[in-house]
């Protein structure tokens, strides 16, 4: 039996002793009544807002996990390696023996072995062994 059902045989008994609502006893029963009733009103309207949060709470999530399939399309790297989101591309800073310029690439550039300086144009050439090959050789 729920409250709500609860409350209506309350009620029946109450009425069954036909207690007159006049008398001390009968407002005492009707105020606890009306309490019960205010309760069940009050709980009902919990229950409406939560489902209303929970509506809210599964839009956001849905946004949510829109928002992390973007992100896990895009790699944060400005490389043309394809990578995914478990981009292993690193940022090195370079400084060129030159013309002392520095400027910062990443291990997809490196690993392409060479690169012009872009200040001077000098030819850069880098000797790049990935990590993942020496544990290979291993």
């Amino acid at each position: 039996m729920n409250t709500v059902e609860s409350l209506g045989y309350l009620k029946g008994l109450i009425s069954g002793l036909d207690i007159d609502e006049d008398k001390k006893e009968g407002k005492i029963y009707k105020a606890i009544i009306d309490v019960i009733e205010n309760i069940i009103d009050d709980v009902d309207d919990i229950y409406e807002e939560i489902d209303a949060v929970e509506e809210q709470v599964d839009e956001i999530d849905e946004a949510l996990a829109d928002v992390e399939d973007y992100l896990d399309d895009d790699c944060d790297c400005d490389c043309d390696c394809d990578c995914d989101d478990d981009c292993d591309c690193c940022e090195y800073e370079i400084q060129c023996p030159s013309c002392g310029s520095e400027f910062v690439i990443d291990e997809c550039t490196v690993e392409e072995g060479s690169l012009e300086c872009p200040s001077c144009g000098e030819c850069l050439e880098f000797d790049f062994t990935c990590e993942e090959e020496e544990e290979d050789e291993e």
